[in-house]
C-alpha cells in the first residue's frame, strides 16, 4: 500500500504467503489516541524479525506510519498492515488510529480482524483511561471481537500495573470478577533517585516461570521462594477464570478433585484459553515495554506473539459476515475454505503514486490468484445519503497480488480464505465493496459507519483546480466511506461532511497533497427557506414597446399563507378571459421561478397559496415570457406589500452521555435555542437526552461536545421541520446576504478603471438608497426602476453607472472593456432597469 522505494530504515524483507486458514492469525490493534500502539506493532515486528531495528514515532521512522500526513502529525490516521512470521504463522498486525475523528479506519481494522488487543496506557489518570477507552472497546463489543488487553508505558515514573488492571477490570469486566485477569505479572528492578522502579521482567502465572530482559536478552528462571505463595495463589484464580469463561465443566472437575491446577498440563490450559477468549467473555492482560537501546526484543514481545498465535482464534473459528444477492435475496454464506467459492472484501482503498489504486482484500472463502476474472459488487447511498443499495456490479480481472510491508509491496502468487493481500488496479472498487466467483456473484453486508455531522463547505482556489476538484472529491469519498459529499441546490455550496475537525484536516490536506488540487473552506451556510407572515396582493405590469413586436402582460394576484409542508399552490380565479387560458400556466411558472429564487434574502418560498384574480392581455404583444416575467413581478410586489418570514430547519437531536455530564449539556443545548424533550437512563450510567435544536445552531456541536464530555458524549441529528427564525437574527441573516451581494458586486466592478472612489462601489449605492453617504465616498447614481428592489433579486447585468462627483461622465460597464470612459451630458431620468449580481 505504498511506493515500491524507500524502504523502510529497517526493512528485513517480506512474509511468505500463507498456505492454509490455520496458519494465520488476523490482529487489530486498538486503543485511544497515545497510547502506544504504532510503537507496540514496531516493537512486535523486531521480535519476529521483520525488521532490523524499530523506528520511532518521533522520528517519523515507524512501518506503520507511511504516509507523509503520519510522519508530519506524528499520529496514525490511517488502517495499515504490517504482516510478521511467528512459529511458523503468518500474524497480519492492523494498526488502527486511535482518535475519535477516524473511528472508520478502526471499524474496517474490526473486519478485517479475527481478535483485537486492546493497547492501554499506564500513564494515563484513572478517570482518562475509563473516559476514552470506553468508546473504543464498545466498538469492538459491537461486532462481538474477541479481546485482549496490553497495558504500555509502564516504564514511565509513577506508574502501577496493579491498579491499571484493576481500572480494566472495572470499566469492561462489569459484574464479572473473572472476565479481566493478568497472564502475567510486571517483575520491578531496584528504585532509583525519584522513587520509580523500572520494569525488568514478567513472571508467567501459567508456566511459573521468571522471564527476565534486564541484560537486554529474554532468559527464563525460576521464582524465588518467597514468590510462590502468591505465584500460586494468582495461578489458580487465574485457571479457575479461565475454566469458568470456558465453561469446560469436565476440567472444572477435575481442578476441583485434583485440589488446585498442579496436575493440569499446559496445553489442556491453553486450549481453554483460546475458547474462552474466542467466546469474547475472558480478556487477559498483558504488559509491554520497547526494546532498550541494542536489544533484540522489547518486555512482553515474545509472550504477545506467543498468545496471538497460541490463544487467539484462527480465521476457521470466526462466524463469516452476512451475504446477499445482489438484488437483496438472502444468501447462506460459505465457510472459510481455500476450495470453496470465492468470498472476498475490500476493507480499505488507497491511492499510490506509481500503482494507482490500491485496495486492502480480505478473503473469507476461496482463494485470491492473480488473473481471475471475478465479479465486483459494491453498496452507494441514495438520494438522501442514508439507505444502501447495489450501486455498481462488473466483471473485472484481478492483477498482480502483493503483501504490504510499510511503504513496499512483496509480490504473492496467491491468497488463501482467512488472509489479507492488496490488488492494485482494482477496476472502480470503493471501500466495502465485494469480490465474488464469477458467474455466482453475491454481496456482503457492509459494516456500519458513523454519520458524519461536520460539513466544510469547500471551493476550488483557482481556475485550474475547478477541473480537477470533482474529481479528487470523488476519489477521496471512494477510499473513506465515513466522508460524504453534498452538492447543495440551495446554498450552491460543495459540502464535505466529516466526523471531525481532525477528519476534516486530513481530508483537505490530502486533496492538495495526494491529488494536486488546492482548495479553500469556507463557513457552511443552513438552507433556509421564505414564506409569508400574513396575507399580500400584487400587480405585475411588464410593458414595452420599443418598435416591431412589443411585450405585454399584467396579472394581479394574492397570496397567502399555509400550514407547514404544504408547498405552493397556485390558484386561478380569473373571470372574464382577462387573462387567455394560454398565459395562466404562464403566470405560474413565472410565480413558482420567483419562489424559488425567493424574495427577501435569496432563499425558495414556501408554503404560500397564490390566487390569480385579475389582469389584462394584448392580442399581438402578449406572449408566454411576458407573463411569466408579470407573474414574477406581481408575487415580489406581494412580498412587498406583506411581511416575509424566515423558516429555518429543525432536527431531532438525541446525545448519549454519561451521567455527569447530563447537567452540562442540557444547558449547552438551551443555549442553542434547543428544547429538550425527554430523557432516557440507559443502563450502563449513561443518559440518552432528546431535543430539538436548529441546525443552525450544531453546525460544529461535534466539537463541542467532545470538548464539554471529555470525548465521552455520542450524538445524532434528523431533520424533522421548518419553524420560523426570530426577527432579530433573521435581519442579521438579510445583512450577511446583502454583505455578500456587495462582496460579489464590488468584485465585479473591480475589473472597471481604478480611478477614484466612486468606482468602489455599491456601499455607495445602498446608501443612496437609504438617502445618505457612505464613508465619506462620493455618491453614485444607478439606473433604477420605478419600485426599487433588494439586491437579492437582481440578476447578473452590467449596469450603467452615473458619478456625482463627475457629472459629465458616464460609462456601461461591460467588464474589462469599461476603461473607454466618455464625456456625455447628464442623462434624464431613466425608467429601464439596473440589474446586478
Amino acid at each position: 500500500m505504498g511506493e515500491k522505494t524507500h524502504a523502510h530504515p529497517g526493512a528485513a524483507g517480506g512474509v511468505p504467503a500463507a498456505g492454509h486458514p490455520s496458519d494465520v492469525r488476523n490482529v487489530v490493534l486498538v486503543g485511544h489516541s497515545g497510547s502506544g500502539k504504532t510503537t507496540l506493532v514496531e516493537a512486535l515486528a523486531l521480535t519476529a524479525g521483520a525488521v532490523n531495528r524499530a523506528g520511532r514515532v518521533e522520528d517519523g521512522a515507524t512501518v506503520s506510519d507511511q504516509d507523509e500526513i503520519e510522519r508530519r502529525r506524528r499520529r496514525s490516521v490511517h488502517l495499515s498492515l504490517v504482516p510478521v512470521a511467528w512459529d511458523g504463522r503468518k500474524v497480519n498486525l492492523l494498526d488502527a488510529p486511535g482518535y475519535a475523528d477516524f473511528v472508520g479506519e478502526l471499524r474496517a481494522g474490526l473486519r478485517a480482524a479475527d481478535a483485537a488487543l486492546f493497547v492501554v496506557s499506564a500513564a494515563q489518570e484513572a478517570e482518562s483511561v475509563a473516559a476514552t477507552t470506553r468508546a473504543v472497546w464498545e466498538e469492538c463489543a459491537l461486532v462481538g471481537m474477541p479481546r485482549a488487553i496490553v497495558v504500555t508505558h509502564l516504564d514511565t515514573a509513577r506508574t502501577s500495573f496493579e491498579e491499571m488492571t484493576r481500572i480494566c477490570a472495572e470499566t469492561f469486566g462489569g459484574d464479572d470478577p473473572d472476565a479481566v485477569l493478568p497472564l502475567y505479572l510486571p517483575v520491578l528492578g531496584p528504585e532509583s533517585a525519584d522513587g520509580h522502579a523500572p520494569l525488568t521482567g514478567l513472571t508467567g502465572l501459567l508456566t511459573q516461570r521468571i522471564l527476565d530482559y534486564s541484560s537486554g536478552e529474554r532468559a527464563e528462571l525460576p521464582p524465588a521462594p518467597e514468590q510462590e505463595e502468591a505465584l500460586t495463589q494468582a495461578r489458580d484464580r487465574l485457571i479457575e477464570g479461565i475454566i469458568a469463561e470456558s465453561e469446560d465443566e469436565s476440567l472444572m472437575e477435575r481442578y476441583l478433585d485434583g485440589g488446585g491446577g498442579g496436575d493440569i498440563d499446559m496445553a489442556t490450559l491453553i486450549a481453554d484459553l483460546e475458547r474462552a477468549v474466542a467466546r469474547g467473555t475472558f480478556f487477559p492482560v498483558l504488559a509491554a515495554a520497547p526494546a532498550a537501546e541494542g536489544a533484540r526484543q522489547g518486555i512482553g514481545t515474545v509472550e504477545l506473539l506467543e498468545l496471538i498465535t497460541r490463544g487467539f482464534p484462527t480465521p476457521l473459528e470466526r462466524i463469516p459476515p452476512v451475504v446477499t444477492t445482489p438484488s437483496g435475496e438472502p444468501e447462506d454464506a460459505p465457510v472459510c475454505d481455500p476450495e470453496g467459492p470465492l468470498l472476498a472484501e475490500v476493507v480499505k482503498t488507497s491511492s499510490d503514486p506509481y500503482a494507482g489504486r490500491v485496495s486492502l482484500v480480505r478473503v473469507f472463502s476461496g482463494t485470491l490468484r492473480p488473473d481471475d476474472t471475478v465479479h465486483l459488487c459494491g453498496h452507494g447511498l441514495d438520494a438522501a445519503g442514508q439507505a444502501t443499495r447495489p450501486c455498481h456490479e462488473a466483471e473485472i480481472r484481478v492483477t498482480a497480488l502483493s503483501s504490504p510491508f510499510g511503504r513496499q509491496q512483496h509480490p504473492v502468487g496467491r491468497c488463501v480464505a482467512g488472509d489479507l493481500v492488496c490488488v492494485a488496479r482494482l477496476g472502480e472498487a470503493e471501500t466495502g465493496d465485494t469480490l465474488s466467483a464469477s458467474g455466482a456473484p453475491v454481496l456482503i453486508e457492509p459494516w456500519s459507519t458513523p454519520d458524519p455531522l461536520l460539513p466544510t463547505a469547500v471551493r476550488a482556489h483557482g481556475k485550474a483546480d475547478e477541473d480537477k476538484l470533482s474529481h479528487g472529491l470523488a476519489r477521496l469519498v471512494a477510499e473513506d466511506p465515513t466522508l460524504r459529499l453534498e452538492q447543495n441546490p440551495d446554498t450552491h455550496q460543495v459540502v464535505l461532511w466529516c466526523l471531525g475537525e481532525a477528519h476534516q484536516e486530513v481530508a483537505l490536506e490530502r486533496l492538495r497533497s495526494r491529488y494536486g488540487v488546492q482548495v479553500d473552506a469556507e463557513p457552511h451556510r443552513v438552507a433556509l427557506r421564505e414564506t409569508f407572515g400574513g396575507r399580500g396582493a400584487g400587480r405585475g405590469r411588464h410593458v414595452k414597446q420599443s418598435g416591431g413586436h412589443g411585450q405585454f402582460a399584467i396579472c394581479e394576484i394574492e397570496v397567502e399563507p399555509l400550514p407547514a409542508g404544504s408547498g405552493i399552490e397556485f390558484v386561478d380565479k380569473v373571470v372574464g378571459g382577462s387573462v387567455p387560458r394560454q398565459f395562466i400556466g404562464s403566470v405560474e411558472k413565472g410565480v413558482r421561478a420567483q419562489a424559488a429564487r425567493g424574495l427577501s434574502a435569496g432563499h425558495p418560498l414556501v408554503d404560500v397559496r397564490v390566487t390569480l384574480l385579475d389582469g389584462r392581455a394584448h392580442s399581438v404583444d402578449s406572449s408566454d415570457a411576458a407573463f411569466q416575467t408579470a407573474g414574477a413581478l406581481a408575487l415580489r410586489e406581494a412580498a412587498a406589500d406583506a411581511r416575509i418570514q424566515l423558516l429555518e430547519p429543525v432536527c431531532e437531536v438525541t446525545v448519549l452521555v454519561p451521567d455527569d455530564y447530563v447537567g452540562p449539556v442540557m444547558s449547552d443545548l438551551s443555549g442553542r435555542r434547543g428544547r429538550v424533550v425527554g430523557t432516557e437512563q440507559s443502563p450502563d450510567g449513561r443518559t440518552l437526552v432528546r431535543a430539538e435544536v436548529p441546525e443552525t445552531e450544531i453546525g460544529r456541536y461535534p466539537l463541542d461536545l467532545r470538548s464539554l464530555t471529555h470525548g465521552t458524549g455520542r450524538f445524532g441529528r434528523t431533520h424533522a421541520r421548518f419553524e420560523a427564525m426570530p426577527p432579530q437574527l433573521a435581519d442579521r441573516v438579510r445583512a450577511e446576504r446583502g454583505g455578500r451581494i456587495t462582496r460579489r458586486v464590488t468584485g465585479a466592478l473591480s475589473q472597471t478603471p481604478p480611478a477614484s472612489p466612486e468606482v468602489r462601489g455599491v456601499a455607495g449605492i445602498r446608501a443612496i438608497r437609504c438617502g445618505r453617504s457612505s464613508e465619506g465616498m462620493p455618491r453614485r447614481v444607478v439606473g433604477h426602476t420605478r419600485r426599487s428592489r433588494p439586491c437579492g433579486e437582481w440578476g447578473r447585468q452590467w449596469p450603467t453607472t452615473y458619478s456625482t462627483s463627475h457629472p459629465g461622465r458616464r460609462s456601461r460597464s461591460r467588464g474589462p472593456a469599461a476603461s473607454r470612459w466618455r464625456p456625455t451630458p447628464w442623462p434624464r431620468r431613466r425608467t429601464g432597469t439596473a440589474r446586478w449580481t
